[in-house]
């Protein structure tokens, strides 16, 4: 008989062991010593003497999840979702709060001394940027399927470390007026033609042109929707008062059917800095609206700018830093990566009136050196890279010679690495903290100050 060649699933251990733990892992998991192996345990904090059940085991670690708290963390915390510990959304809702972040500080901390050298106490901190750490989330994407064991539609985030989804009725994260349409939006799937051939959602909060607080769904379907579903989505929207759009194919098949008018657009505000910047709902924003203001307030207070300044942001999007700093200097030039959020910064320029600023299109990971701003120096830098980092623009940002650079980072160990890039090309880290831009995850959004010392 011939062999599939899959490996046979180990028999695991029934029974739960007593485990103390000692650490927290960079996922969020509890780490203990289990008879000389590392155990990591979903559910289980530092300091914590748990019951745990075993989920996988492999030669060099196992994966186990918590039965029963034993002795338990002063920092624990009954989570306030009903769904936590099966969905995939948050991780550490068993955290206090103010405990999460001071984790998250100390995970970039340690980050910069392994990889960059640099010890806390040769760094100012910066005041941990934070904010309601429950229904903050403005944009999410939710898996949608039809199982008609289950009863229906399944609409929700993935369950942790599963394709699975998790059928949420309510969510403690999203926005309010998102998860208010958690079940109105299943009632109106479960009784569409095309429900076996919908994947999924993107949910997007902002406000209207008007300046009311507005939600767009944009559903992707497999299959095109016959008349009677058309009738049903442009009823939806119409009675839950929110913008519908369908994607059929791309995302450049994506159009609105709901309401009819000429606007494809959400808004968000800057209100310090007298901004309304728009986005389409499958553009990238930041997901949590009161810590982005703080974001950008702490980067233009980080960049100590001048009127006469001239200032560099790299990977700018639609202009989210870019706009509030032409408010203080004398030009700045944005560069991103997408045509596409190119053209929204231009947009967004034109409805502020704001004339200091040019928005330009380039791969920020292969410069040919034929850029018009390749050559030229910068008084200031801001960027905002990708989870990747920014080492290829390295030593392009020592040419530069600017005398500030402000790095906004979501991955703490790129910005560890590019840090100990730019101590090489002549940089002085001056401070570092971070932003709890995803409360209840394990997300770590930080900012760092370099300034050049020669």
């Amino acid at each position: 008989m011939a062999r599939s060649g899959r490996r046979r699933k180990k028999n695991l251990p029934v029974e739960a062991v007593e485990l103390t733990v000692n650490r927290m892992s960079h996922e969020g998991r509890g780490i203990a010593s289990n008879g000389g192996k590392i155990a990591f345990i979903d559910g289980a904090l530092p300091d914590e003497r748990v019951a745990a059940k075993y989920i996988n085991s492999r030669a060099s670690f196992d994966e186990m999840s918590v039965v029963e708290v034993l002795e338990a963390n002063p920092d624990r915390v009954i989570p306030a979702c009903d769904y936590f510990g099966v969905c995939g959304g948050c991780s550490l809702q068993h955290l206090a709060s103010e405990a999460q972040i001071k984790f998250k500080q100390e995970l970039l901390l340690e980050q910069l001394y392994h990889t960059a050298g640099v010890a806390a106490k040769n760094v100012q901190l910066i005041e941990r940027q934070s904010s309601n750490a429950f229904h903050y989330r403005r944009k999410a994407r939710l898996a949608v399927r039809y199982v008609s064991k289950k009863g229906g539609i399944l609409l929700g985030f993935r369950e942790k470390h599963s394709s699975f989804i998790t059928d949420m009725r309510d969510c403690e994260v999203l926005e309010l007026q998102i998860a208010a349409l958690l079940n109105p939006l299943r009632d109106l799937l479960n009784g569409l033609h095309a429900r076996m051939s919908i994947p999924q959602f993107e949910v997007a909060a902002g406000f209207n042109i008007c300046g009311r607080p507005a939600v767009a769904l944009v559903m992707r379907h497999l299959e095109p929707l016959c008349q009677s579903d058309l009738d049903a989505v442009r009823a939806f929207s119409e009675s839950r008062d929110c913008e519908f759009y369908l994607q059929p194919g791309g995302v450049d098949s994506i159009h609105k059917i709901w309401p009819i008018d000429d606007g494809e657009r959400l808004y968000y505000s800057l209100p310090e800095h007298d901004l309304k910047l728009a986005f389409h709902p499958v553009d990238f924003v930041q997901i949590n609206e009161a810590v982005n203001r703080k974001a950008v307030n702490l980067a233009i207070e980080l960049l100590e700018l001048h009127r006469e300044d001239e200032v560099l942001d790299l990977f700018c999007g639609l202009g989210n830093f870019t706009l509030p700093i032409a408010r203080r200097c004398k030009f700045v030039t944005g560069v991103e990566g997408s045509e596409s959020m190119v053209a929204r910064a231009e947009e967004n320029a034109a409805f502020n009136s704001i004339e200091n600023v040019s928005f330009y299109a380039a791969n920020l990971y292969e410069l040919t050196g034929k850029e018009f701003w390749y050559d030229r120096s910068f008084d200031k830098i801001l960027l905002d890279p990708p989870r990747s980092g920014a080492l290829e623009i390295i030593d392009w940002l020592a040419r530069a010679k600017a005398s500030k650079i402000v790095y906004i980072s979501c991955n703490p160990a790129t910005l560890a690495r590019d840090t100990a890039s730019l101590l090489q090309k002549g940089y002085k880290l001056k401070q570092v903290g971070v932003m709890d831009m995803f409360p209840h995850t394990t997300h770590v959004e930080s900012i760092a100050q370099f300034e050049r010392e020669n």
